[in-house]
């Protein structure tokens, strides 16, 4: 199979970036370095090339009552400028992905992860039919940088209009930067203030530039796919493939309050009500775990026999807390905070213990 590329490649090659295969495309991991670049975002602000997720447009009389229906998060009754954040589940409960739904005056955007565009697709066309919707797919035109950190702002100060710059969280607006036409978000996926940018992939090289130059006065960073896992990872924020997926929904994952039961019917919802009533078998839980080493995704959690009874869904060293951290699955009566655990790949165990999410509390996001 082909290697993809956005269209930043080679100016990430040109910043020094070590590029890796990730979801199919040719990515940059880290420049000056995963810690380097994880306190440039948490204390100033770096820029993370995300144009590899996919962009579906859906238009039509029935725009609206169809990504209600897709989508397990109420959209439709959104503003006309926010950015919803909500799963997608299969008829059983188990999530096809996570997402952002924008809400423009004329149509829906729908962003989902690099690995899932082709399931995505074919499951929102499959979901599509009996409803008055058109569905385009339009991620191999849009580029989308992320500009996040605490002084993110002040990068486009003069740049766009006031308002722009005083869009509230998961917000969005048209602006032009640069002469270039874009979706101006204030969303992001490392807890921190900050902006994301969706454009015609054409102005790519343009647009790279000119940030860079406005961003000298923050003194502006390229950041690697290593320091969005430890960012994200403070906020707690799930990963598709490691922390959610088919075979986990919504509820479990402490996802709740993106599951709207009170809606009409939505693809899951039977499940989830269901799932609900029963009360959850398991739970996503934060965990601190002791001493020097990392547990990573796939190390068992065990009980007083030995046995297995769930398993670490991602772990890192925290760069910003200096303690090592993890998300694991844990049998529902296990998830209170200052429960104990243990964590056991091959001959190895390592004690821990569930603590609040997010692990980080002093992000700077609005």
């Amino acid at each position: 199979m082909t290697t993809l590329t956005t269209p930043f490649l080679e100016h990430h090659r040109r910043a020094g970036g070590k590029l890796i295969e990730f979801a199919g495309f040719l990515m940059p991991v880290s420049y000056a370095g995963i810690l380097q670049e994880h306190r440039a975002v948490r204390t100033r602000a770096g820029v993370f090339d995300v144009s590899h997720m996919g962009e579906f447009e859906v238009r039509g009389r029935d725009a609206g009552a169809f990504v209600d229906h897709l989508v397990t998060n109420r959209v439709a009754s959104a503003d006309v400028g926010q950015a919803v954040y909500t799963p997608m589940c299969l008829p059983d409960g188990g999530i096809v992905d996570d997402l952002l739904a924008y809400k423009f005056e004329d149509r829906y955007m729908l962003v989902v992860n690099a690995a899932n565009i082709a399931g995505d697709w074919a499951w929102a066309n499959e979901v599509a039919r009996g409803f008055d919707v058109t569905l385009e797919n339009v991620s191999d035109r849009i580029a989308q940088l992320a500009v996040q950190g605490p002084r993110a702002a002040e990068i486009f100060a003069g740049l766009v209009p006031d308002a722009a710059l005083d869009l509230g969280y998961y917000r969005f607006t048209g602006v032009n930067l640069w002469g270039t036409p874009m979706v101006f978000s204030r969303t992001g996926y490392t807890g921190e203030d900050g902006f994301e940018l969706y454009f015609d992939a054409a102005a790519a090289d343009r647009v790279w530039e000119e940030l860079f130059r406005a961003g000298q006065k923050v003194d502006l960073a390229p950041i690697g796919l290593g320091a969005r896992d430890t960012l994200r990872l403070e906020m707690a924020f799930c990963l598709y493939g490691n922390d959610i997926d088919r075979t986990t929904h919504p509820l479990e994952a402490g996802l709740g309050w993106t599951v709207k039961l009170d809606k009409p019917d939505f693809s899951g919802k039977a499940a989830l009500v269901a799932a609900k009533a029963a009360g959850l078998k398991r739970r996503l839980v934060g965990l601190e775990v002791d001493g020097p080493r990392v547990a990573r995704h796939g190390w068992e959690v065990v009980d007083a026999t030995g046995s297995a009874v769930g398993h670490v869904t991602s772990g890192t060293a925290s760069p910003t807390l200096g303690k090592n951290i993890a998300l694991a699955y844990v049998p529902a009566g296990g998830a209170s905070n200052g429960t104990g655990h243990t964590l056991r790949s091959g001959a190895t165990t390592l004690a821990a213990r569930v603590v609040p999410r997010p692990f980080y509390t002093e992000a700077s996001h609005r």
